[in-house]
């Protein structure tokens, strides 16, 4: 019966036609660059933190109807992720729908636009307190978070709220580009960090290397500002990543795995994260890193012989190279010996160059990164004190774009002209290691939106109208061109059917002592979930003729309600034995009386069609009952519409 299957995937829309809009007012949010519209009549309330924003409908308390707009930040391991629906997001939020009791899905599809993901939904569930909650809303995960929209009603209130409720939700969009905790959207500020290797303490100089100083990039001539003593260990390493924290690891000979820590210089907070480095080997530190052109940070050990790469994106942990690919060069003898300087610190360029620093001298060696060749010779440069201490390099971009060499010596930083060979005098202070990002820094591209999926896969579970539970033994035939398909149910009445996306097939649900359900949809590209309900063949059933209607203030029937009676007409011939009770309804206006006159005469035209198609007369009963049972609001023309109806029951099935 084409009409029962109509009803459960088309009434609520229905329903939202005929509600009328009224006037809104804009909620926006300037810094999460977000907005929609709501009713002037609701009432808006938002949270301390500026994470939640409910609008609540009516005057009372607790309200009738809300929509929620919540903004949650993605947990860490999921943040990073460049497709959440790839990554099973969307089934994350059905099986959390399922979960609850008497779940029906109506719909749940979802969608990529390149910048951001979403997950629409809408279903009914059993509340606690005994009501069926309606809740429909979306998921749209942008930037490391989750935007949550969500209308919350009892299903009672349907014909009040819904649709003013799903227009808000509808309303949400971006006004510019939202802040965004994945790494790949940042953009790495000017600022350049050094760890200092030594402090004055009661006018006498000690070990540090656990304070880091934040340099003025454009003059690095200034006193730098002091973040003093926020590592949790002495370290040599320190690298800034595209988020504007700086990643170090202990300079502790420790032979064994170490894990990075965070440091965020703007909050001055820090953590351990869950990216460990592998065993530095014997009589090893960990004396140097780097970030390079794609943002992924880069760590070495004192003897040049293990590099290992971090990805800030998906915590992955790489080795680059395990055995030092400057014992190729031809100079390497000459800084090889017993007892010389290290050349494991370094820093790397947009080239995939890997620039190296004799600790000795302050000579500037050079690795390819795509080949592990070592560059031909030493550059030797001029303006450095003769012996000792030489640390670490950094390029860095000044506020004119210009590139800058720095040099971190015995007791000072200086700044390198490479085409010349010469160093020059920048400051006093001793660090271990320097660390900036600006080099690499892109303007993020706008994100390009896929092509529409080239499949479709419904997917839903058939259940019982009255209690929804699942009903396995249902049998879901599909028709496309004449051929027909027999879909398999689930031990829990689930389903799912994949086909090619803009095909309209015949859908036929049928069990045994329930109504068939018989319509046609047209497969969307992508998955999407919708449940399919069955009505009871049990006394008491009821269902509305959605689409009979009659002129208006009389009892003539209009030809559009054709269709929907001799679906009516099919029902009661393939169920012999059944017998129904016509119920009609009108809205309040004009005199009671008369509308329960006019009821009775509806519901008279409607019998009178059926016995005119072959139904027995004693099947069928009538009542008329005016405006006794409003389904909807009368206070406005569009919602008094929804009143005026005519409704079956079933009255016995022998």
């Amino acid at each position: 019966m084409k009409f029962l299957l109509t009803l459960v995937l088309t009434v609520g829309w229905l329903r939202l036609a005929a509600q009328e809009a009224s006037p809104l007012d804009v909620y926006a949010d300037s810094k999460a660059h977000i907005r929609l519209s709501y009713p002037e009549t609701w009432v808006r309330h938002r949270n301390d933190d500026r994470t939640e924003v409910t609008f609540l409908a009516g005057s009372r308390r607790p309200a009738a109807a809300t929509v929620s707009l919540r903004i949650i930040p993605l947990p860490d391991g999921r943040k990073d992720l460049p497709n959440l629906l790839s990554a099973g997001q969307a089934d994350s939020v059905a099986r959390d729908i399922r979960q609850l009791p008497q779940a029906h899905v109506l719909r749940l599809d979802q969608h990529d636009a390149g910048s951001y993901q979403q997950v629409r939904y809408e279903y009914t569930y059993a509340a606690p307190n005994g009501q069926r909650t309606r809740v429909a809303g979306r998921r749209v995960w942008r930037g490391g978070y989750e935007y949550r929209l969500e209308y919350r009603a009892a299903t009672a209130q349907d014909g009040r709220y819904l649709a003013a409720g799903l227009r808000v939700v509808d309303s949400f969009s971006f006004t510019g580009t939202p802040p965004s905790r994945r790494y790949a959207e940042q953009l790495c500020d000017d600022k350049m960090y050094g760890i200092a290797a030594l402090r004055l303490r009661d006018e006498r100089w000690e070990d540090d290397c656990r304070t880091i100083h934040e340099f003025n990039a454009d003059d690095p001539t200034e006193p730098p500002r002091i973040h003093r003593q926020v590592l949790p260990f002495q370290s040599y390493a320190l690298a800034k990543g595209f988020d504007n924290c700086l990643y170090s690891v202990t300079k502790a000979p420790t032979d064994a795995p170490e894990y990075v820590y965070r440091y965020n210089p703007t909050t001055r907070q820090g953590s351990y994260t869950t990216w460990q480095l592998p065993a530095q080997g014997p009589e090893n530190v960990w004396i140097s890193a780097a970030t390079d052109d794609h943002g992924d940070l880069f760590f070495s050990t004192s003897d040049a012989g293990l590099l290992v790469k971090v990805s800030p994106y998906d915590g992955t942990v790489t080795v680059v190279w395990s055995a030092d690919p400057v014992r190729q060069a031809p100079y390497y003898p000459a800084i090889g010996l017993a007892g010389a300087g290290s050349h494991g610190n370094f820093c790397l360029d947009d080239a995939h160059t890997l620039y190296q620093v004799y600790s000795t001298d302050g000579s500037i060696l050079s690795v390819n990164l795509n080949t592990r060749q070592p560059g031909p010779e030493l550059t030797r440069l001029a303006g450095l004190p003769k012996r000792g201490g030489y640390s670490d390099l950094l390029f860095q971009n000044d506020a004119s774009g210009r590139r800058r060499l720095y040099l971190a010596g015995p007791k000072s930083l200086y700044e390198v002209d490479m085409a010349r060979r010469q160093a020059h005098y920048v400051r006093k202070g001793v660090y271990t290691d320097l660390a900036g990002c600006n080099l690499f820094r892109v303007p993020p591209q706008p994100a390009k939106v896929p092509p529409a999926p080239a499949t479709a896969t419904w997917q839903g579970r058939i259940l019982d109208a009255a209690t929804f539970q699942p009903l396995p033994q249902a049998q879901l035939r599909l028709t496309l061109a004449g051929a027909e398909t027999t879909v398999p149910l689930t031990a829990e009445g689930a389903f799912s059917f994949a086909t090619a996306p803009g095909r309209s097939y015949a859908a036929h649900v049928q069990l045994a002592g329930y109504l068939s359900a018989d319509s046609t949809f047209t497969t969307r590209p992508g998955p999407y979930v919708q449940d399919i309900l069955l009505y009871p063949l049990a006394v008491g059933t009821t269902l509305p003729l959605d689409n009979v209607q009659f002129t208006q203030g009389k009892a003539d029937l209009l030809p559009s309600s054709f269709p929907a009676l001799d679906q009516l007409v099919a029902l009661l011939s393939k169920n012999p034995t059944m017998t129904i009770e016509l119920r009609g309804h009108t809205d309040n206006q004009g005199d009671p009386q008369k509308n329960v006159v006019l009821s009775q005469e509806r519901v008279a035209a409607v019998k009178q069609y059926l016995v005119e198609h072959g139904v027995g007369a004693p099947r069928i009963t009538g009542i008329g009952l005016g405006a006794a049972e409003p389904r909807a609001s009368n206070a406005r023309e569009t919602t008094r519409r929804l009143n005026r109806r005519v409704e079956f029951r079933v009255t016995s099935v022998h």
